[in-house]
């Protein structure tokens, strides 16, 4: 079993930066691939970006270049850093782990979610 627990998240002005992080607890991330999802209102979850346990990454269209996926695996820790930020990422992120060698950008095949941090961009 994997706990994670989400963090960072805040009201920020388009353009700024936030960093956030996904800390887990009950085992290792090492060989876990964790995914960043977000849910803006009315919408569906949708897809971020991925990294996997060798810490290949993935990103949306909408994020690449902007936002960037890492882990420490000492920290036990994945983060996402987003740069530039634009009103429409304002979202409730989730990160979420699923075990395995393949990245996933779909929700169900996540298997452990955390309960999320809002991030809310002004314009």
């Amino acid at each position: 079993q994997v706990q994670l627990v989400e963090s960072g998240g805040g009201l920020v002005q388009a353009g700024a930066s936030l960093r956030l992080s996904c800390a887990a607890s009950g085992r290792t991330l090492s060989t876990y691939n964790i995914g960043w999802f977000r849910q803006g209102p009315g919408k569906e979850r949708e897809f971020v970006a991925a990294i996997t346990w060798i810490a290949t990454t993935y990103y949306s269209d909408s994020v690449k270049g902007r936002f960037t996926i890492s882990r420490d695996n000492n920290k036990n820790t994945v983060y996402l850093q987003m740069n530039s930020l634009k009103p429409e990422d304002t979202a409730v992120y989730y990160c979420a782990a699923r075990p395995g060698s393949l990245l996933a950008t779909m929700t169900q095949k996540y298997d452990y979610w955390g309960q999320g941090t809002q991030v809310t961009v002004s314009s």
